[in-house]
């Protein structure tokens, strides 16, 4: 008899074991997330900001500083032809294979691909209809073969979710309250979900970047953030039922007092933080949410700060098992950050140019003619220098700031 009740429990822990070890796609249990093998996972990575979703800082821009804003200055500066060429170059560029092959072996395990939804539409983006997938695909692809997750993050959607420069808007979170705007978010994140939903490298869909900030009257916008959240996320379950689901807070990803239970069996929850104490006060909200509702955090960005404070946050996030991307990868003439490159010669002149007042065609033309070194051809080989600089190879790690990070 117990002979027999042995080869039962047996069975029984084989059959779980396999379970368990079967999975296709990384997974939610609890407050944990594990590899399609089964291995518990804490998910260390950055994000690859500005990229596929351009911003003016990165650009040592301040009021130039969200997409349309960039491209149209550059358009005045060299004409159409020599934007949508520079713009070609910049995305085929910035980021590439090496740069993921890097991150891999400098140990991270995941980074947060922030993209502008107009990629994947027939609206504007950098002065083209882009229509595809193709950027999207390398890099999935790239993570794939270097054993990277990637975390899809829509970064700007339509309409706008924060009505500021990071989501290029019209000045207006429109989303929350644009049904049109809401049926074609859906209808994307539907589409997108439906391409990677047998894509294990993927492991899940952040639907929106820091929506619904302080501004404008944002107590009133607020409750229609998680309404929203479940209706995309019906969508992508039509197509997807496998794939994580990150939902971000309101208020810069801060604020968690917008959501209720868990509506999903496979979502997880962002925050972000920047510029405050690394003590545990400040994370300690999100640690309580995870433990309420059982289930997975993920610091979605941080970062811009010194070494030493970012080591500080970093080890506080460690020691509370809450998974993190810090932002961005790489910045032009900066350190904070795992990667720098060189600002071109001649830049300055670019930003000048850029930030000067252009309300008026009588205004641009007072400036062009005020500033030297902004002939057509004389900027078009600076911002060509500016993407030269950003590959991979030309590239150097800030040493500081990866050993806060605790990368190779």
């Amino acid at each position: 008899m117990k002979s027999n009740i042995r080869i039962v429990v047996m069975i029984v822990l084989m059959v779980t074991s396999c379970q368990k070890t079967e999975k296709n796609f990384a997974y939610v249990d609890g407050k944990d997330i594990y590899s399609q093998q089964g291995e518990l996972l804490h998910l260390t990575g950055v994000n690859l900001g500005n990229w596929l979703m351009p911003e003016g800082y990165m650009f040592k821009l301040q009021d130039c500083n969200s997409p349309r804003k960039i491209d149209q200055a550059i358009r005045e500066l060299i004409g159409n032809s020599a934007t949508t060429a520079f713009w070609d170059y910049f995305l085929e560029n910035y980021v590439t294979e090496a740069d993921i092959k890097w991150l891999s072996e400098a140990g991270a395990n995941i980074i947060r691909l922030p993209f502008d939804y107009r990629i994947l539409s027939h609206d504007d983006f950098l002065g083209r209809d882009m229509q595809g997938y193709r950027y999207l695909d390398n890099a999935v692809n790239w993570c794939e073969k270097y054993n990277i997750y990637v975390l899809l993050d829509m970064h700007a959607a339509p309409g706008g979710q924060t009505g500021d420069n990071i989501d290029d808007s019209d000045g207006y979170p429109w989303l929350m309250v644009d049904e049109g705007m809401q049926q074609e978010v859906c209808d994307i994140w539907k589409d997108i979900a439906k391409r990677y939903a047998n894509n294990s490298a993927v492991i899940g869909y952040n639907l929106l970047n820091e929506p619904v900030p302080q501004y404008f009257d944002a107590d009133n916008l607020k409750p229609h953030l998680e309404p929203l959240y479940k209706r995309i996320t019906e969508a992508i379950r039509e197509v997807d039922t496998n794939h994580i689901i990150f939902l971000g807070g309101a208020v810069w990803e801060t604020d968690f007092s917008v959501f209720s239970e868990p509506f999903d069996d496979k979502l997880a929850y962002t925050f972000h933080k920047y510029w405050m104490p690394p003590e545990q006060k400040e994370i300690q909200q999100y640690v309580d949410f995870r433990d309420t509702y059982d289930v997975p955090i993920l610091m979605g960005e941080s970062g811009e700060n010194e070494d030493s404070w970012v080591e500080q946050f970093r080890v506080l996030l460690d020691s509370n098992d809450i998974h993190w991307t810090f932002w961005p990868y790489k910045k032009m003439d900066n350190t904070r950050g795992p990667m720098n490159f060189d600002k071109p010669a001649g830049y300055d002149n670019f930003i000048k140019y850029a930030e000067g007042d252009r309300s008026s065609f009588a205004g641009i033309r007072a400036l062009k003619d005020s500033i030297d070194g902004i002939k057509p051809g004389v900027i078009t080989d600076i911002l060509n220098q500016f993407v030269e600089n950003s590959r991979f190879e030309n590239c150097y790690p800030n040493r500081g700031y990866c050993e806060a990070l605790g990368f190779k």
